[in-house]
């Protein structure tokens, strides 16, 4: 079941970008920035692949991973400067948020300031999350957009540039080619198992902490 809906998922990712090419790399990043657990290590890689068969450019790549980024960002920024806390206390749940991590992350941007959307936006799970924080602090709006796209285009960069190495060696490297199908069943699994494991242990706490 895990390796069919990963496959579902991995397929809806390629099809999109496949199809919608640039436009489509910046959906499924604002997607995942407006709080949904939909990975960039996925969207990023396969379009760096696509940058290795010619068809992308990777500094359009990651300026369009970017924008999505900045677009996700915004409607949880205002969603967040808007709802306050209470917005948390009734959605927090879903996402798996509780108000203490969220008062943590608070004090950290009195403490930091601004820099702390930048160092966010280079951090796996959390750059999913950081413009919520934001939002609750009110933070300027022209500061957050340009340190979300800054932080933003190095990570959709960085990812991109390794799924084009990828792609480049995909075909030179029969041994790269063997080691992926021989551990692909694997990693998935490791990956899968992980971050099930994340999600019972914030529930589990979530009902502690109710209980």
């Amino acid at each position: 079941m895990l390796n069919n809906g990963f496959a579902i998922l991995v397929a809806t990712i390629v099809s999109v970008i496949s199809y919608a090419g640039y436009i489509g790399v910046a959906i499924l990043m604002a997607i995942e920035s407006a709080c949904v657990p939909l990975p960039s290590e996925i969207i990023l890689p396969f379009a760096g692949y696509l940058v290795s068969t010619g068809r992308f450019s990777l500094v359009w790549v990651a300026t369009a991973g970017a924008i999505g980024c900045n677009l996700g960002s915004t409607v949880v920024y205002f969603a967040a400067a808007r709802g306050g806390k209470a917005l948390v206390e009734r959605r927090g749940s879903y996402l798996l948020i509780s108000i203490k991590e969220i008062e943590r992350v608070q004090r950290f941007f009195a403490k930091y300031g601004a820099i702390t959307v930048f160092i966010g936006r280079l951090l796996p799970v959390i750059r999913t999350f950081i413009a919520l924080p934001a939002g609750l602090a009110r933070m300027p709006v022209l500061k957050f957009q340009a340190y979300t796209f800054i932080g933003s285009w190095i990570w959709c960069y960085l990812l991109g540039y390794a799924g084009a190495q990828l792609g480049v060696r995909w075909d030179s490297d029969p041994t790269l080619r063997s080691i992926f199908h021989r551990f692909d069943t694997a990693i998935l699994i490791a990956f899968m198992s992980a971050g099930i494991w994340f999600v019972w242990r914030r529930v589990r706490s979530r009902g502690r902490s109710q209980g």
